[in-house]
């Protein structure tokens, strides 16, 4: 298909073909759905992988934290010292050929919108790069790495050194004996101090909040408690937080070990950016001289393409239940809020493929009803 303007017609288009897309792929063909002709998928990345195959190579698949296998087929064997855009790779690419998912690559996705007359239980235009679908349900499995979290402070574009985000992260050897601001509380961006400060003259940990670090084990009711906090937020239309932002940082031997070297010293967050480093306004901390600024900021949910649906709420968010979008039941969201974790992402996909078959079915019924004549008056 091209950008001809001719409209190809499809039951579901999945956006996306991480974790959650292509679970929901898997589930929609279990469901009977034959892939071009019932359901497409649409993937904007080069190649099988997500998001993982954009992870910097220094990211091996052993330092990896809770990543569940798709369903039906296993990860197993995996060399640990492998670069987990390598092994992750791989095993998508294996997952899309083995169950026949088609993946259309690289499509670019511009925009959804209602196609004329549709109506709620009209099609959705799904306006691409290889030409417009017109579906009955669409669901969204964009995630979040392509809408990188840059936050903005005074004197931020007077800075003469390099500044990049964890989405443009190469690994640590590129800093090599220089000085390093690492801003963000996350998991990046403890992994990141903790790879350079071995190479760097200097590492400084910048946060908005003290970190918070989680000792002992972290099991399945804590996870059911961590997701719900999430999950609350969407339900209420704010912009969703990470899973790990509500769980804290986990006090693995790693980090004990950098906490004890003083890497994880963490900085509260500075005022203002000067052409040399970072400042504070009432001088509590001395001026620091920088030569690289690292944004590990995190991430917000890729959906500008559904703007012209008017999704969102007051609060920024787009208000779910379950994967359901409030505004339209025609659209699911699938690795969004608290469904963006790996296992999440799966349980996500099978749940908005069975929303989405009673959908197709009753609409399906509803205009079999349409068409059918009334009874003629006795």
């Amino acid at each position: 298909m091209n950008d001809s303007g001719a409209v190809r017609e499809a039951d579901v288009v999945v956006i996306g073909a991480g974790q959650a897309g292509l679970a929901a792929a898997y589930h929609l063909a279990r469901a009977g759905g034959e892939p071009d002709r019932d359901f497409v998928v649409l993937d904007h990345a080069p190649r099988p992988g997500g998001a993982w195959q954009f992870r910097w190579p220094s990211l091996t698949y052993g330092k990896v934290h809770g990543m569940h296998s798709l369903p039906g087929m296993e990860l197993t064997g995996a060399d640990p010292d492998r670069p987990s855009s390598e092994v992750i790779g791989a095993y998508f690419d294996a997952y899309e050929r083995d169950f026949g998912l088609r993946v259309h690559r690289p499509v670019d996705v511009r925009a959804v919108r209602e196609a004329a007359g549709g109506g709620s239980g009209g099609r959705l235009l799904v306006e691409t790069s290889e030409g417009t679908y017109a579906t009955r349900a669409l669901i969204n499995a964009t995630g979040t790495w392509d809408r990188p979290f840059w936050p903005r402070y005074p004197g931020q574009e007077t800075f003469l050194g390099r500044q990049l985000h964890t989405a443009g992260y190469p690994g640590p050897d590129e800093f090599a004996g220089l000085r390093v601001v690492v801003v963000g509380g996350g998991a990046s961006g403890t992994q990141h101090l903790m790879e350079i400060a071995d190479v760097a003259a200097a590492t400084y940990w910048v946060t908005r909040r003290e970190p918070v670090f989680r000792e002992g084990p972290f099991g399945a009711e804590q996870g059911r408690a961590a997701v719900a906090l999430v999950e609350e937020r969407v339900r209420q239309g704010l912009a969703p937080r990470s899973v790990v932002s509500v769980t804290g940082l986990p006090l693995n031997e790693a980090v004990r070990e950098a906490r004890a070297r003083g890497i994880l010293d963490r900085l509260p967050m500075f005022d203002r950016i000067t052409p040399t480093g970072v400042t504070w306004n009432d001088g509590r901390i001395a001026p620091i001289d920088a030569d690289v600024i690292l944004w590990a900021t995190g991430f917000r949910p890729a959906v500008d393409h559904l703007a012209p649906l008017r999704l969102r709420e007051p609060g920024g968010g787009i208000r779910v239940e379950d994967t359901r979008a409030v505004r339209d039941g025609r659209v699911h969201l699938v690795g969004y809020g608290p469904s963006a974790s790996t296992i999440g992402a799966n349980r996500a996909g099978r749940s908005a493929v069975r929303s989405v078959m009673r959908l197709l079915a009753e609409t399906s019924a509803a205009s079999v009803a349409a068409r059918v004549p009334a009874p003629s008056p006795a």
